[in-house]
């Protein structure tokens, strides 16, 4: 098997050289339409989000802009020194960040309680399929009545499908899985194009926004 040029045969990126070329990028479409069906937070008692693989911060450093509580991981030190270097001091209160492996995330003792928002922005196709089961159970559990996902799952016709085929998903399996959601967005794309590090291939994704309703 010839594999795609950005991806490697663990299924991994260079993310080093992932999050420098995103650095200047704003926060992803699916994470602002999520914040903005919840509305204004209460200062009050603000709403909590988990971000999943967050990467370098940019959909958690828009949560935090917008006086939300964030309990951010991702797998890499360098994500989360890169995160915590960037955001404002006046909100290092309201961000938790830690290195953990998605493959890890589900048996925390710290992961929050009812939260208002996972984010997984183009992150669970990344997850070791064995471990995808449990942590999406945790996802799901975690989410309060209401509660909100948004992120990414790759379609069965991406080019990376042939890495490994169980990181992606036929429509109908995306359907089954978000049984007792409700899609509030839902867009599937296929293409050819650019990836963020500038490699052309075929896309195949779902952009999903869905609220727990069950």
């Amino acid at each position: 098997m010839t594999l795609p040029p950005s991806i490697t045969p663990d299924y991994q990126r260079d993310w080093p050289r992932y999050f420098d070329a995103v650095a200047s990028l704003g926060p992803r479409d699916t994470l602002i339409r999520a914040a903005g069906l919840h509305g204004q937070a209460d200062p009050a008692n603000p709403p909590m989000a988990v971000d999943i693989a967050c990467g370098e911060g940019r959909d958690t450093r828009e949560l935090l802009a917008r006086g939300w509580r964030v309990w951010a991981f991702d797998a890499t030190c360098q994500a989360i020194d890169r995160l915590s270097a960037s955001v404002p001091r006046d909100q290092h209160h309201a961000l938790s960040a830690r290195v953990l492996r998605m493959e890890d995330a589900a048996a925390a003792e710290d992961w929050p309680g009812e939260v208002a928002l996972v984010n997984a922005s183009f992150a669970l196709p990344f997850c070791d399929p064995a471990a995808f089961p449990s942590l999406w159970k945790r996802i799901v559990q975690c989410l309060a009545p209401g509660g909100r996902f948004a992120g990414q799952f790759f379609g069965d016709r991406d080019e990376w499908a042939v890495v490994r085929p169980a990181s992606h998903w036929r429509r109908a399996e995306v359907d089954k899985l978000f049984k007792g959601f409700h899609f509030e967005h839902f867009e599937e794309v296929e293409k050819d194009g650019g990836d963020a590090l500038g490699i052309t291939k075929h896309h195949h994704l779902y952009h999903i926004v869905a609220r727990r309703v069950g």
